[in-house]
């Protein structure tokens, strides 16, 4: 069987799967890309270590008859934000990061920050969990119309020749969204927290991460760029009917000076399966460690204080899956939890925690049922419905417990 970084169960029932059941997936999104709703995609399923499906449908690149494989390359967006935050959890464990101190301890240009278009002083300070869990009070430019995203567009933020650090003193220059603290915007915070990364360790944001992540698990296709022979791997939106044109995303194949935290990394099913079983095994993965079992427990524990609002995108941008309390989700340190059972329409356990790249990718880990999932596709206008679809058809699958822990 073809090697997705974590051995195969002899058959799907062995870690309560059911085969039959485990068939429509496949049958389901190769009807949509019969009905060019989208490209292609690849979805892995593993249960108690041991994967019990694996499946590429469709196109790498429609426009190139380039059939989708299991090791296509994606850019996977905001699915970058865990890896950064895991990143950071290990500094944190190291001595080297504090969770709960200022952000200017790291970055001085935040020391003083303001609030709102009529810039007043910020009532208290902006903290590493405040990036983690996005209540910074930073905000993204392009996702509304209020004053403070007005001015922020002005300021050039997403410019690829920038660093991380030439990038936080445009961002200490600008007013919040919100005062810290008080409101869960979706944000540039994870970029910041980048570059707080690369001042705790002394690295730049590639380097930290392959040498705390990536290289330790062997996500070999994982990083910032897909150069060389990876650039015929890369998966590619399909052309809009009404455009004629592909939805505009960063090429890999070409390198690019900005290491976005916040976005800016491509990997393949099997790379992003290997760190989800990481994190679902406490932290470690075939005799490597890469955080203790309470870290990523803390990571994954709500940490959205009593009384938090929203921002008014969050509920029309993350739908069934907010991190909203009547969706019984909060967010953790890098990705959303679960609290509650049956409050979203959704299917799930209480304890998982997800995140998903507006690209079209998605994950997510589900402890009580000792499952990962990976899905992967290019298609950014699809990305919640395939994010509801994929768990209801994982769900539907998934018949029996794990079965024995695969050593």
């Amino acid at each position: 069987m073809t090697n997705l970084g974590l051995p195969w169960a002899e058959r799907p029932e062995e870690i309560g799967l059911s085969s039959a059941r485990l068939g429509r997936i496949a049958a389901v999104l190769r009807h949509d890309v019969e009905r060019r709703l989208i490209p292609g995609a690849v979805l892995a399923i593993a249960r108690g270590g041991r994967l019990g499906y694996a499946e590429a449908v469709g196109f790498r690149d429609r426009e190139a008859e380039a059939p989708m494989a299991l090791d296509s390359i994606f850019r996977i967006a905001s699915m970058t934000k865990p890896v950064v935050s895991v990143a950071a959890m290990s500094l944190a464990e190291e001595g080297r990061l504090e969770l709960g101190a200022p952000v200017a301890d790291y970055i001085p240009e935040f020391k003083d920050m303001t609030v709102g278009a009529e810039r007043r002083k910020a009532a208290r300070v902006m903290t590493v969990q405040d990036l983690m869990r996005h209540t910074s009070g930073l905000t993204y430019p392009l996702f509304g119309d209020s004053p403070v995203q007005m001015i922020w567009r002005d300021a050039k933020l997403a410019d690829d020749s920038q660093t991380n650090g030439e990038l936080v003193q445009k961002l200490a220059r600008l007013p919040l969204m919100f005062e810290p603290g008080t409101t869960w915007e979706y944000s540039m915070s994870t970029d910041v927290l980048g570059r707080v990364v690369e001042v705790a360790s002394g690295q730049d944001l590639a380097a930290a991460i392959a040498a705390r992540i990536t290289g330790p698990l062997g996500m070999d296709d994982s990083g910032f760029a897909g150069t060389g022979e990876r650039a015929a791997r890369i998966a590619q939106p399909q052309t809009d009917a009404a455009t004629g044109e592909r939805p505009p995303m960063r090429d890999p194949s070409r390198p690019i000076a900005w290491a976005s935290g916040g976005g800016g990394m491509v990997s393949t099913a099997r790379d992003y399966l290997r760190f989800c079983q990481m994190l679902l095994d406490g932290g470690a993965l075939d005799g490597t460690r890469i955080l203790a079992p309470k870290s990523v427990a803390h990571m994954a524990s709500d940490h959205l204080p009593p009384g938090c609002e929203y921002g008014a995108t969050a509920r029309t941008r993350f739908g069934a899956l907010a991190p909203v309390p009547e969706m019984g989700y909060g967010f953790g340190l890098g990705f959303a939890v679960r609290k509650a059972q049956g409050m979203s329409p959704v299917p799930g356990s209480v304890g998982e925690f997800f995140w998903g790249g507006v690209h079209g990718t998605y994950f997510w880990i589900d402890p009580q049922e000792r499952m990962v999932v990976v899905l992967m596709m290019q298609a950014p206008d699809q990305r919640l419905h395939y994010r509801y679809l994929s768990r209801r058809l994982v769900y539907a699958a998934l018949t029996g417990p794990a079965g024995r822990r695969w050593r």
